[in-house]
């Protein structure tokens, strides 16, 4: 399980020391699969992506159910173009509405429907056993605890050096 990754030497990942390459590889191919797995179990079970699913997630962090497009692709992680297009189509299924804020009629907000918050709720459910059956049931309160602290660690760090907008409930 804990094999050396070998690369060739002409290899980008060369660059990278052999506990540096496990450690990324064992990261791309836990996240990529995650992300495929969730995907698939979503629109399965409940008609969502994956994609639908965060969106609506990060719109409930907020008590009125209600983000300014920009804050929402903050807080997702994606750019604001991509969160734009893809509120539009989920605004099309009714998950979600588009609206002028009424201080700034130059944002557009983001507000979660009750069709939306439905959908969010009866998805929840089985999208939490299937993270806990993949990713936390084999980890007990020790590793939990290190893996949350390292994850925060590495978000804090993406933080400072990304270049997307600080999510507003991130000092």
């Amino acid at each position: 399980m804990s094999a050396e990754v070998e690369v060739p030497p002409e290899s980008p990942f060369a660059l990278l020391t052999a506990a540096e390459r496990r450690a990324w590889f064992a990261f791309m191919k836990v996240q990529l699969r995650l992300r495929y797995e969730m995907n698939r179990q979503l629109q399965a079970d409940s008609g969502i992506s994956l994609a639908d699913y965060d969106l609506l997630v990060a719109l409930t962090s907020d008590p009125a159910g209600t983000m300014a497009m920009s804050a929402l692709a903050a807080r997702i992680g994606t750019e604001r173009s991509r969160t734009s297009h893809h509120a539009k189509r989920m605004a099309t299924r009714g998950l979600v509405s588009l609206g002028a804020a009424a201080d700034d009629r130059r944002v557009t907000e983001v507000s979660l429907t009750d069709q939306g918050r439905a959908t969010l709720l009866a998805a929840a459910p089985r999208h939490v056993e299937l993270v806990r059956a993949m990713f936390l049931d084999d980890l007990g309160p020790a590793a939990l605890d290190e893996l949350s602290g390292t994850l925060e660690q590495v978000y804090d760090r993406i933080i400072e050096q990304g270049t997307l907008p600080r999510p507003a409930d991130h000092p």
